[in-house]
């Protein structure tokens, strides 16, 4: 079910936006019934015109019926005769509700009960897995007064979503990450380091068991579609005088196992980034990048140099193996500049492949020392600056920048990661 909560407006040009939807999502539960208040539907049609006057040649490729109708407006509101919806087969009805968007579905669950039933069926939850993505979004998580606040962004849809999350426990506070639809979460319940994942789509959602070493840590989680299972990562931090061991949690086993204790090396960052089932830290002394391999659950030390002059970095995972670097360049009281590497895995040398425009270093951060966060997904480089209330998205493939709208709406201190949503990721 989807409460529509009006239109936020905007008229800031620098973003590059003037109207943004916001609306209100509500997960689905398996014990939920179907409302008896229809569901809103937005009916409104496009601003753009696009009359009939207004198409001059005959498109290529197009036959006589096609080019007919090709310069009318597309009304939003058609609606199909109830009775051909009634006639359509059971899979070919799960084959169409399963390509429209994952946040849409939730307008479909108050049209009848059928489709309430259909969209909880695990046959349709097979059709949902073999589409493709509904594509990337942006997922911001902030608490507070003991309140979790959430929204979601769309990029294909250019449109914020809120997501709420009242299902958590209180305890939840740190956005650990996402993967494969799921989301990961830490927080100390008392004094209890505890780690929960969930799928917001559908609510579900489960308190891992506690690690061999309970302290708090910094974990990174991974999902593996093809085999159905994710992974937990707790890196080797230090607990007092001890440096505590690597612990890996397996959804398959439901269990935490103990491997090696990292190396004694200087941490420059508690940033890390997971490729290729390769996680990677970068560190001061000895220099360059800790690499732990999930398949052999051993750490080495991989001696990629820093470019010169780098003030901050960021590790962001690419596709497949590419890792990239993201750091400002320059003195804290003289001109920077933003670049991004990638790692060259044969050379061990970082290989600049793109430099923030000046236009928006200059609109992201205008104070020399101002904080920013950065991380990636699929070869997607996220940049956010709260202070500034801007996000900054740059595709490495495409070499384009552009402007996340409405983060200025956003918590100035919420945290960020990529999200896909997806109602067949299971948490078991």
């Amino acid at each position: 079910m989807v409460g529509n909560r009006g239109v936020c407006e905007s008229t800031s040009s620098e973003l590059g936006f003037v109207i943004h939807n916001e609306e209100e999502v509500r997960p689905m539960s398996r014990n939920s019934s179907p409302s008896s208040r229809p569901g809103s539907r937005n009916t409104s049609p496009s601003s753009r015109n696009t009359s009939p006057s207004r198409v001059k040649t005959k498109p290529r490729g197009l036959d006589e019926e096609t080019v007919g109708t090709f310069g009318k407006a597309v009304h939003m509101d058609v609606q199909m005769e109830d009775n051909i919806w009634a006639m359509l087969p059971e899979d070919l009805l799960n084959e169409i509700l399963a390509r429209i968007p994952p946040f849409m579905i939730f307008r479909l669950r108050s049209v009848c009960k059928r489709w309430n039933s259909i969209l909880q069926d695990n046959s349709f939850l097979k059709f949902h897995s073999e589409v493709p993505s509904h594509g990337p979004c942006l997922l911001t998580f902030s608490k507070n007064s003991l309140i979790l606040q959430c929204s979601v962004f769309s990029l294909p849809l250019k449109t914020w979503y809120k997501i709420p999350f009242t299902f958590l426990p209180p305890w939840v506070f740190w956005l650990v990450g996402s993967s494969g639809g799921l989301v990961c979460f830490s927080g100390l319940d008392g004094l209890t380091f505890k780690t929960l994942v969930c799928n917001p789509l559908t609510q579900a959602w489960r308190t891992l068991p506690s690690m061999h070493y309970n302290q708090q840590r910094q974990l990174i989680m991974v999902v593996d579609r093809m085999d159905r299972s994710y992974k937990v990562i707790a890196t080797g931090d230090m607990y007092g005088d001890k440096t505590l061991p690597t612990e890996v949690y397996d959804s398959k086993t439901n269990t935490w196992y103990l491997h090696q204790i990292m190396p004694a090396v200087n941490l420059c960052s508690s940033k890390m980034a997971i490729c290729d089932s390769r996680l990677y830290l970068e560190t001061l002394s000895p220099l360059g990048l800790m690499m732990y391999r999930l398949d052999t659950g051993y750490w080495e030390h991989i001696p990629a140099k820093f470019p010169r002059s780098l003030l901050d970095g960021y590790l962001v995972a690419g596709t497949q193996k590419r890792l990239f670097l993201v750091g400002r360049i320059g003195l804290y009281s003289t001109l920077q500049s933003m670049r991004i590497w990638e790692l060259d895995h044969a050379k061990t040398v970082w290989v600049e492949v793109s430099r923030m425009p000046p236009k928006y270093f200059r609109a992201l951060l205008r104070l020399s020392a101002e904080r920013f966060e950065c991380f990636g997904q699929d070869n997607l480089i996220c940049f956010t600056s709260w202070n500034q209330g801007k996000g900054l998205l740059y595709d490495v493939d495409k070499k384009v920048w552009c402007w996340i709208a409405g983060c200025a709406r956003q918590s100035y201190n919420s945290q960020v990661c990529f999200y896909e949503p997806r109602f067949d990721a299971s948490i078991y």
